[in-house]
């Protein structure tokens, strides 16, 4: 519903904000599902319905604000999965940082063994 007129950067610009922030919105509701979803009784009624107001909301903002021109709406998805990788990198660094066992340098093992 924004008119940028012939000005393409500020289009493009807006397309790949609202796709950002579309894709943090989604994936931070998932990330908070995920994690209510050990404390809470309705584990599948509170599933859905996350899925449901994520999805929801997710297309008919990008059907109000990107839908009037398929460039713009090709923009916007680029930044909602550039979001989505952005997301799952920050899950693997931290799941991989979690996981793994603090491990020595050679110096530091070999000063620890010769230590009584």
């Amino acid at each position: 519903m924004i008119d940028f007129g012939s000005n393409l950067w500020a289009s493009s610009t807006f397309s790949l904000f609202i796709g950002v922030l579309l894709g943090a919105f989604y994936f931070a509701g998932l990330w908070w599902t995920v994690r209510q979803l050990g404390r809470s009784q309705y584990t599948a009624g509170l599933f859905l319905l996350s899925l449901l107001v994520r999805i929801c909301v997710v297309v008919m903002t990008f059907y109000v604000f990107l839908g009037h021109d398929w460039r713009q709406l090709l923009l916007g998805l680029l930044g909602f999965f550039v979001m989505r990788l952005f997301a799952t990198r920050c899950i693997e660094l931290k799941n991989t940082q979690a996981l793994a066992p603090a491990t020595l340098s050679a110096k530091e093992a070999a000063s620890q063994q010769r230590k009584p």
